[in-house]
C-alpha cells in the first residue's frame, strides 16, 4: 500500500489538534428525570462480497491507495466532516472517529512501512464511506395516537430482513408526517465515515440515545420482541420526543432543519431510501407508557440540539 505523502503528514499534523479541541468543547446532556421509552430496528454492517477471481487472495485492486490505511479511507472523506453543524453529538462521534484515524495514519507514517490490509479490511474499503443520519423531534405529548402507532409497529414490523426494516422506516416516517400539527422542536444531522468504522459509530450513537431513557418498556430489535404495561391512568406529559438513527451506502444530504418543511423534506428523504442501502435502523421514543412523563425541561436537558420549528 502506498505510504502516506509528506502533504498529507503535514495536513494530518495540522488537523489532528484541531478535532482534538473539537472533542474538548462538546459535551454529553446533563442527568434529568428520563422517562420510560421504546426501541426498534435492526441491521447489519457486512460489506458486500468481493467478485470471484482466477487469483487467491486479494490483490492491490482490491484497495484503493494514496490514503492512510486501517480506517477504510483518506483525507477525500474527511471533508463531510466539517459539515455537521450546532455542535451535535453526531458530530462529536464523528470527529472521535477522525482522530482515530489520524492516529492510525501517524503510526503508519511514523514507522515507515505499510503493508496490505486483512481480506475484511479490503472488503471495507471497497465499500467506500457510509453516511449516517441522526433526526430528533420533539411533538406535543397530545400526539397520542404516534405512540400507539409506535407500539403497533413493535408488534408486527419485520425487524429481522432488509425488506422488512425498510418498511418499517416508511411507516415511521409516514406516522410522524401524519402528525404535522404536534411538532415543536427539530434537530438534524447527516455525514459520512469509513465503512470500517461506520458500525462502531452507530452503536455508540444508539447507547448514547438509549441512555436517556429510564427503561425500555417496548422493544423490537433484529426479531427480538419485548411489550412492557404501557399503564392504565394518562399523566400529565408535556412531550414526546422521537429519535432516528439511518446507515446508508447512499449519499443523504439533509438540508438544515430551522421549519417545519425542512423536518417534512427530511423525514420524505428517510423514508425513501431503498432497501439494498439501508444497512442499520433505529427508533427510540420517551414516554412509552401512558404513566410515564417528559416535561419541558427533561426535553431541553437530554436534546440540547433542539432547535424551534
Amino acid at each position: 500500500m502506498k505510504l502516506p505523502g509528506t502533504w498529507q503528514r503535514r495536513l494530518a499534523a495540522v488537523l489532528l489538534p484541531v478535532l482534538l479541541m473539537g472533542l474538548m468543547a462538546f459535551s454529553l446532556p446533563q442527568p434529568a428525570n428520563a422517562a420510560r421509552g421504546g426501541r426498534l430496528g435492526g441491521g447489519s454492517f457486512a460489506p458486500r462480497a468481493l467478485p470471484r477471481s482466477g487469483s487467491s487472495g486479494f490483490g492491490r485492486s482490491a484497495v484503493r491507495g494514496g490514503g492512510f490505511g486501517g480506517g477504510g479511507f483518506g483525507f477525500p472523506f474527511i471533508i463531510p466532516f466539517f459539515g455537521f453543524g450546532g455542535g451535535g453529538l453526531l458530530g462529536m462521534l464523528m470527529l472521535f472517529a477522525v482522530v482515530g484515524l489520524l492516529l492510525n495514519g501517524f503510526r503508519s507514517a511514523m514507522g515507515g512501512a505499510g503493508t496490505m490490509g486483512s481480506p475484511r479490511e479490503a472488503m471495507a474499503e471497497r465499500d467506500g464511506p457510509v453516511t449516517i443520519a441522526q433526526v430528533q423531534i420533539g411533538l406535543l405529548a397530545s400526539a397520542r395516537q404516534l405512540q400507539q402507532d409506535l407500539r403497533q409497529l413493535a408488534s408486527s414490523a419485520d425487524t429481522d430482513t432488509a425488506t422488512g426494516l425498510q418498511r418499517l422506516l416508511q411507516d415511521v416516517t409516514l406516522a410522524l408526517l401524519r402528525n404535522p400539527e404536534y411538532w415543536v422542536y427539530g434537530n438534524g444531522e447527516a455525514g459520512q465515515v469509513g465503512f470500517s468504522v461506520a458500525e462502531a459509530t452507530f452503536n455508540n450513537l444508539s447507547m448514547t440515545e438509549r441512555s436517556k431513557l429510564d427503561a425500555e418498556t417496548t422493544i423490537n430489535v433484529a426479531g427480538q420482541r419485548s411489550r412492557g404495561d404501557a399503564g392504565q391512568h394518562a399523566a400529565a406529559s408535556e412531550y414526546i420526543a422521537v429519535t432516528l438513527l439511518v446507515a446508508s451506502r447512499s449519499s443523504i444530504q439533509l438540508p438544515k432543519l430551522t421549519t417545519a418543511d425542512d423536518l417534512r423534506t427530511i423525514l420524505r428523504l428517510l423514508g425513501s431510501i431503498p432497501s439494498g442501502n439501508l444497512l442499520s435502523l433505529e427508533v427510540i421514543w420517551q414516554p412509552d407508557g401512558n404513566e410515564d412523563v417528559l416535561t419541558s425541561t427533561d426535553l431541553v436537558t437530554l436534546y440540547p440540539e433542539l432547535q424551534a420549528l
